[in-house]
């Protein structure tokens, strides 16, 4: 992974713009997939890694979402974006409901 790449990874961690998830690529059409979910307090997912850039919308209650060692708080109405490849995991520090946006670039 060239340094331009390291740098683009570690501010998409912190700032996120739908428009940039997703690359144009000349003579293809780039997809993702977009997933409901509802966490109660207390419930999480244990770390794991991802292929693809995931962006995390919540729209409503709050997590603690960790990438890369890294524990985040996001709240209602607030996004993350989860660089391809880093070890990520999330809990429900109160009952939330997300999306995620999964970009296959």
């Amino acid at each position: 992974m060239g340094q331009d790449t390291e740098q683009k990874a570690v501010a998409r961690e912190q700032v996120a713009k739908l428009v940039n998830l997703a690359d144009y690529q000349e003579g293809s059409v780039v997809t993702g997939t977009v997933t409901f979910f509802a966490f109660d307090e207390g419930q999480g997912l244990s770390e794991h890694t991802a292929p693809y850039d995931a962006l995390v919308y919540l729209l409503d209650g709050e997590a603690e979402i960790v990438i890369s060692g890294k524990a985040t708080r996001v709240k209602k109405g607030e996004m993350i974006v989860i660089p391809a490849k880093k070890p990520h995991a999330l809990r429900a520090v109160k009952r939330f409901k997300m999306i995620l946006t999964m970009i296959r670039s």
